[in-house]
């Protein structure tokens, strides 16, 4: 029930109406202006104030429902068959069709139907659409300025955050993501650290797709190019493993402990081979070890990264990465924790003849290293605080390198897609993308990723996304500008161009090295000669010490005497010239007293 109550009030209770009426104006009051308080006042000149006449509005991005797809597919049969026709029946079905064929209704049906087809293909023959119509005409490339965007951020959804070590992109496609989350620090992780890893799909950042639970915390994890539902891993406790994306959660196989890794494995890789089960793994314990998991009881072959190739596990050096290019299948590197660099012919005949080169210039641990996709005989290695390219040819030293940066360098790799494109990144939380074409002393482009230091970077092979994982386990998703992931004109000719010069001018560098250091060794080799035959000589000669003693104060005393003599001359100069002034005066007061001859004429 509701109540209305109307309040009234007549017209009359307003009062009387106001009526207006124009008059022209009138002056009250005129003040002049007061010059002296201008002078109190500075005039603002241009005067511009910006005004919004729009509400202001911060801007919000949300991301919508995620819209799941499934892929169906439709059977398409023959029908109208009479029902005394069995369409199973091949015989039959071609006796109807025989049948049909002769009937006159069925001919001209045919051609009625022709004659329609005819007319709507000529429609469509008579205008090309996909015609090009300026195929020869060059469009003008205007530079477009590197530039990069976060698609998304993959966070490790555990309450004690562990770095992510590695990523691996899906082969088919760059649909998913595969990251490892390890605490690498000693004895840095509390039992309730968990030691799942993920896979991610790129447009789901809120819950990983899939699981992994291994027996220890993975440090590195690797997509099967062969067989995209297989993923193989190296554990923190040196064990390696594999998964199949459709057994679930739980490895398939783990290697025996006592014939795994004595060290975290830091790196494995898949071989090229015929069955695509074959892979090898190298860790700080100095060792490399191949695989095949299908067997995966103890390793088919074994390496010790001994630098003195006696195979001595004590003198073994760690290794940190791995590389290795399926173009070249006999051929694979390491870089190891002292900072060299050492290749290696997987098909020798002795583990002594594996070794065939260590590259030295490094000062620490060799994080990453990997051949150009385009030119697989240069090699880019990132350690310390600065990136090298090297050439197989010389050992010495590199070809080119970066500038010492002031953050340590802890991943890179090449672009897959431009010859002169790679990435580095740093402890502060930025990735460098250099393009040597277009500069060498500094990147072309430098981004702030994240606050925390980031740990490990992949390009997808098609070179447009980039994947870095930071120390906190934020794994951020790049976008590159069309600058970064097209060939540019004339690239491969400029790359090659510039390695063959690098190369041949190192090439010159350590043969003029060389040829000092003969000239040295035959100098030195001349002098201790010369020393073994100057005793026979002169049996009394002093002792070499007493010799230079003696020298030196012989040098003092002529010092000291050429000192003495020159303030002697000094003080001669100064008695000569205090004598020459004494006899100057006199003759002065002389001529004032007698006057001179002219002066007595004058007076007369």
């Amino acid at each position: 029930m509701e109540i209305v109550y109307v309040y009234t009030k007549k017209r009359s209770e307003f009062g009387r109406q106001c009526n207006f009426s124009d008059r022209q104006a009138e002056l009250h009051v005129d003040i002049i202006p007061d010059p002296s308080l201008a002078e109190n006042f500075i005039v603002r000149n241009p005067v511009d104030t910006g005004i919004q006449c729009v509400q202001e509005m911060s801007e919000h991005e949300v991301n919508t429902e995620r819209f799941e797809t499934d892929s169906r597919g439709i059977n398409h049969t023959e029908g109208g068959w009479p029902k005394d026709i069995n369409p199973q029946e091949v015989e039959q079905v071609m006796r109807f069709r025989k049948k049909v064929e002769k009937d006159e209704m069925y001919i001209n049906t045919i051609q009625q139907l022709g004659t329609v087809m005819e007319h709507c293909i000529r429609q469509n023959n008579a205008i090309d659409i996909y015609e090009e119509y300026f195929e020869d005409v060059e469009i003008d490339q205007v530079d477009e300025v590197p530039s990069a965007k976060t698609i998304n951020v993959f966070r490790d959804p555990n309450e004690i955050k562990r770095t992510a070590t590695h990523i691996s992109w899906f082969p088919d496609g760059p649909r998913k993501l595969a990251v490892a989350y390890c605490n690498l620090e000693f004895q840095g992780s509390s039992p309730d650290t968990s030691m799942d890893s993920y896979i991610w799909d790129i447009e789901n950042p809120n819950k990983p797709e899939m699981v992994m639970k291994p027996v220890s915390p993975l440090v590195c994890l690797e997509y099967n190019p062969k067989d995209a539902h297989v993923l193989l891993g190296g554990c923190y406790n040196g064990q390696i493993a594999y998964w199949d994306t459709r057994k679930g959660s739980q490895p398939v196989e783990v290697s025996p402990i006592e014939h795994s890794h004595r060290d975290p494995a830091y790196k494995v890789i898949w071989i090229q081979s015929k069955t695509g089960t074959e892979c090898f793994s190298a860790s700080t314990d100095g060792q490399v070890l191949w695989w095949d998991i299908r067997k995966m009881g103890e390793p088919t072959e074994k390496l010790i990264l001994d630098p003195t190739k006696k195979q001595d596990i004590t003198k073994a050096e760690g290794a940190m990465c791995l590389e290795y290019e399926p173009t070249i299948p006999t051929k694979f590197m390491v870089g190891l924790e002292q900072g060299g660099i050492m290749s290696c012919n997987r098909k020798a005949k002795t583990p002594a003849e594996k070794i065939v080169a260590i590259y030295k210039n490094h000062h620490g641990p060799v994080y990453s290293l990997q051949r150009n996709p385009f030119f697989p005989k240069n090699f880019l290695s990132v350690g310390d605080w600065t990136a090298r390219i090297w050439s197989e040819d010389i050992r010495e030293s590199s070809i080119m390198w970066t500038k010492y940066h002031t953050s340590y360098l802890t991943d890179g790799c090449w672009s897959p897609i431009r010859p002169s494109v790679f990435y580095t990144t740093k402890m502060d939380g930025t990735l460098d993308i250099w393009d040597f074409i277009f500069k060498q002393n500094d990147p072309t482009l430098s981004l702030q990723v994240c606050d925390d230091a980031l740990h490990s970077i992949r390009v997808q092979e098609q070179g447009r996304l980039v994947a870095c994982g930071s120390e906190l386990g934020t794994t951020t998703l790049l976008e590159l500008s069309d600058s970064l992931c097209t060939l540019q004109r004339n690239e491969k000719a400029l790359v090659t161009a510039m390695f063959e010069r690098e190369t041949r001018r190192e090439k010159i560098l350590d043969a003029r090295h060389r040829e000092m250091k003969l000239k040295e060794r035959v100098k030195s080799s001349q002098a201790g000669q010369q020393e073994e035959e100057q005793p026979e000589a002169d049996p009394d000669d002093e002792d070499l010490v007493e010799k230079a003693e003696k020298e030196f104060w012989d040098i003092i005393e002529n010092e000291k005497a050429q000192r003495e003599k020159k303030a002697a001359q000094l003080a001669q100069l100064e008695g000569q010239n205090a004598v020459n002034g004494e006899k100057g005066d006199q003759e002065a007061e002389g001529e004032k007293s007698n006057g001179t001859p002219e002066d007595t004429q004058k007076a007369d």
